[in-house]
């Protein structure tokens, strides 16, 4: 046995994960008839170092893939990273910035290798970050979303969707990120409350008869302006539609047409049309034949159809353009309007509503197989259930994914474009009379290889891959509930249109890391936290249980330095646990004479009885994905029954003469701990490897050694209830002590009223506690007791424990120290009831500070009455 008098996680970590994945422990097993599990690893971004969120998240998983590991499954936990198209492009620019070049000096060939290389960099800080936090991943099948294979998947999934007419290229309003100069799907884009305006104008009538009054958040898109709408049944426009208006600052003339999308109700009941630049007055356009006008270039400058603010930042143009219209008196007024403004997700650019043409997957067909699914056998059961309702809702409203994107770094899209005809041709490998091709520049959205994950690593589309076959569909996936639509959906309905199955059968989502006051977490805000940081102060250990069990499923987590060190501390005493045990086990004991057979005493009955109850309950909560619960029952079991209870029990019959006595109890001392460190391991490795490793057994690796299951020979019920009675008993005694200022130390009579003749006989039978955790000098257990006329009594479920007060404590000075305290108990009762009577406080101060005092006052009170009553009882 070797372990220090302290943990040192730095210790018991160094070297053992290097030591997991030399030896193959983290690979599937080789025996082929065991029931699978496999999951696959949400790819992280290769766009820098893992935080928090990925570290919980890994940690859940780990979890998950160790216990099934135990529990005989051959188990698979497939390791990857994701290319992050617009991501990665970002801060390879960023980086290149930085060095006075530019993407376009590289070109894109040597771009893309700038980008290979920063990929290969964070990669590999990613994987060092694995192997801190101890993941027991099977890097033999790492995959990347641009290898080969993937690609390969990718090629032909886009391909087969286009056959199926599933894919399309047309002419529509996008988001367009002006700052990334790339396209973005719905759900790239952040909506902010920001403070904008409404600036109300007038459009003058062509016949020089008045004017229509428009109102708009956006007056630069004007310029763009074809037309403008009211609604048909709007009494006040009825004579008003087939006339024409002057498009201000321009002079374009538009026609008033009757639309049914406008709003009576809302604004002048009029608004204008600009159909390259907002995607309603797209739809309107259509309907009525109007030009589409595009009046910004890529970079969110006007461009030359924007007359003479060409060259101008959209915002800039905005302000002269007001200014312009003002000059010319056709500026009504312009009102303060707080507004939902969309911004891109990556780049944090105000997002455009921009006409451009691109590449789309039909979703409305895929997003009604998804539905369907759900309703048979092959459905995904989500917890918690409730976000299933988030995913059906977002499929019934799906729009078309928006699937191209302007960009170098990605899956450029397997399309071509005949020099001569403009031909399109589609497919997996280039057209072979290549020169009179050019390829399409574009790349495919990092979500659309992402959504092949499930099945595109594990050997598809080779369905005959032995990974494929044996492995897919995959048991689990855990991420958190903000990338249900970005992922979880697209997978779905993904893996049904190619593999014709679910691609897993259970979705766990967990939710946000916070900071420890709710907000998130952020590089503004400056309250991230580098979970190595805290592995370098604590340990892999603690930050996965305290991540583990620090929320239910579907809640975010608040990070609490204080409640890392506190598992910190739970884990030091599961040490000092472990290595008392050890000492008193022996390097002379093995496991195999661990007998459990034997004179078990009533602590030995109880603690396996315990420990049988305790392996039920964590594998029924553990298969609910419930860690916080499991959590909390490894807790109490361990630190409050073996730990404060049955150790300190086992040193009755390990400081005694009995051998065969001293046998037993190394056996389920032995056995007993043993149990904890295979139930611990899946949320501390590290740890439970080092402790179990001390244990007197031959076994390899505690990686590889069998999930505890329930032994019901080892169910002893009335133990239970005995030790209830004893526990009760010892805290009664020991609470008196205190109560009387009397250390354990001082041996005391100590009397015990029995209930009856059975609990009597038990109680004596079990006398040896009694003495060791109570201290009596004299210990007297009958079923009747002379009382004595000044005594502690205490109302117990075994009956009474009576504590004679005569020779115990001086009376007098007893008596005069508790009035002291009274006094002082008074001084303040008085303090609060006269701060609470004091209408100008009452009135004046918080509801928060007035309730605290209240509370106050109520535990002063109850202070007072119970040494009120002890005086009494003493002077009686």
């Amino acid at each position: 046995m070797n372990m220090e008098p302290k943990y040192n996680p730095r210790e018991v970590e160094a070297g053992r994960y290097e030591e997991w994945v030399k030896n193959d422990y983290f690979k599937p097993s080789e025996d082929k008839s065991k029931e699978t599990y496999s999951i696959v690893i949400p790819p992280p971004n290769v766009t820098g170092k893992l935080h928090l969120g990925h570290a919980w998240d890994t940690t859940l998983q780990d979890m998950i893939i160790r216990q099934k590991r135990m529990q005989g499954f051959d188990t698979l936990w497939l390791p990857g990273m994701d290319h992050a198209g617009i991501a990665t492009q970002a801060k390879v620019e960023e980086k290149l910035a930085q060095q006075g070049i530019s993407r376009y000096d590289l070109g894109r060939e040597k771009f893309v290798d700038q980008v290979w290389e920063w990929k290969e960099e964070y990669a590999s800080h990613i994987r060092e970050q694995w192997a801190k936090m101890g993941l027991s991943l099977d890097y033999s099948r790492e995959r990347f979303t641009l290898d080969e294979g993937l690609s390969e998947a990718v090629r032909k999934v886009f391909v087969s969707l286009y056959e199926k007419d599933l894919i399309y290229r047309g002419e529509y309003i996008i988001n367009w990120d002006p700052k990334a100069k790339t396209a973005l799907s719905d759900i790239e884009v952040i909506h902010k409350d920001i403070e904008g305006a409404f600036y109300h104008m007038s459009y003058p009538y062509a016949d020089g008869d008045g004017y229509i009054e428009i109102a708009t958040t956006r007056p630069e898109t004007m310029l763009g302006d074809t037309a403008i709408v009211v609604n048909p049944n709007d009494d006040r426009y009825k004579d008003v539609i087939g006339k024409k208006v002057i498009l201000p600052i321009v002079g374009r003339e538009l026609p008033i047409l009757a639309d049914e999308y406008v709003d009576i109700d809302f604004g002048s009941g009029a608004m204008k049309v600009t159909p390259a630049h907002d995607p309603n007055d797209f739809e309107i356009g259509q309907r009525h034949s109007l030009e589409n006008i595009i009046v910004m270039d890529e970079n969110g400058k006007m461009n030359d159809k924007a007359d003479k603010y060409a060259g101008l930042d959209r915002f800039e143009c905005r302000k002269q353009l007001v200014e312009d219209l003002k000059a010319q008196d056709l500026v009504i007024k312009i009102e303060e309007h707080v507004h939902s403004v969309g911004h891109s997700e990556r780049s944090g650019a105000v997002v455009e509503p921009y006409l451009s043409t691109q590449w789309f997957v039909k979703m409305k067909p895929l997003a009604q197989r998804s539905l369907d699914n759900q309703k048979t056998d092959d459905r995904i059961d989500f917890y918690p259930p409730r976000f299933e309702n988030t995913f059906n809702r977002w499929m019934e409203e799906i729009r078309d994914w928006t699937i191209s994107r302007q960009l170098w770094w990605g899956h450029q899209i397997p399309a071509w474009y005949h020099k001569e005809t403009g031909e399109i041709y589609v497919g997996e490998e280039a057209p072979k009379d290549i020169d009179n091709w050019v390829q399409d520049e574009d790349v495919l959205d990092t979500w659309f290889s992402s959504a092949l994950w499930p099945f595109s690593t594990l050997g598809w589309p080779n369905i005959d891959a032995d990974d494929f076959k044996r492995y897919y569909p995959t048991n689990a996936l855990v991420t958190g509930y903000d990338i249900i639509f970005f992922w979880v959906a697209r997978m779905i309905f993904q893996g049904l249109e190619f593999t014709d199955r679910r691609p897993f059968n259970d979705v766990l989502l967990h939710g946000l890391v916070r900071a420890e006051d709710g907000r998130k977490m952020s590089k503004s805000l400056g309250n991230g936290v580098d979970p190595m940081d805290v592995i370098e102060e604590y340990g892999a250990d603690s930050l996965r249980y305290f991540l583990a069990t620090g929320s239910s499923p579907g809640h975010d987590l608040r990070y609490s330095t204080e409640k890392v060190e506190s598992v910190w501390n739970f884990i030091n005493k599961i040490w000092n646990g472990a290595r008392f045990s050890l000492m008193n086990i022996g390097d002379e004991f093995k496991f195999e004479d661990i007998d459990l057979t034997g004179n078990l005493s009533l602590a030995d009955k109880w603690i396996l009885t315990r420990l049988n109850e305790t392996i039920e309950t964590v594998t029924n909560l553990s298969e609910k994905y419930e860690f916080g619960e499991v959590g909390r029952a490894l807790y109490n079991f361990i630190w409050d029954e073996f730990c404060d209870w049955y150790i300190e029990m086992s040193k009755i019959p390990m400081n005694g003469e009995d051998e065969a006595q001293k046998q037993t109890t190394r056996s389920v001392l032995s056995y007993t701990l043993d149990q904890i460190m295979r139930m611990l391991h899946p949320f501390m490795p590290f740890v439970t490897e080092k402790i179990w490793q001390s244990l007197p057994h031959e076994g390899e690796t505690i990686v590889k050694a069998s999930w505890p299951t329930v032994r019901e020979e080892l169910v002893f019920e009335e133990s239970k209830q005995t030790m209830q009675q004893l526990v009760e008993i010892i805290k009664s005694v020991r609470q008196s002590r205190v109560e009387v200022n009397t250390p354990l130390s001082k041996a005391i009579p100590i009397y015990i009223q029995a209930k009856d003749e059975n609990i009597k006989a038990t109680l004596i039978e079990n006398e040896d506690y009694i003495h060791k955790f109570c201290n009596p000098s004299d210990l007297t257990i009958d079923t009747h007791i002379d009382i004595p006329e000044k005594a502690m009594t205490a109302v117990v479920i075994a009956g009474k424990v009576v504590l004679p007060l005569e020779g115990l404590i001086d009376m007098d000075k007893e008596i005069a120290r508790l009035e002291k305290e009274l006094d002082k108990l008074q001084k303040e009762l008085d303090r609060v009831d006269k701060k609470l009577s004091n209408e100008n406080f009452v009135n004046k101060a918080p509801e928060k500070v007035i309730n605290e005092e209240k509370e106050k006052q109520q535990r002063y009170q109850e202070k007072y009455d119970g040494v009120k009553n002890r005086i009494e009882q003493l002077k009686a």
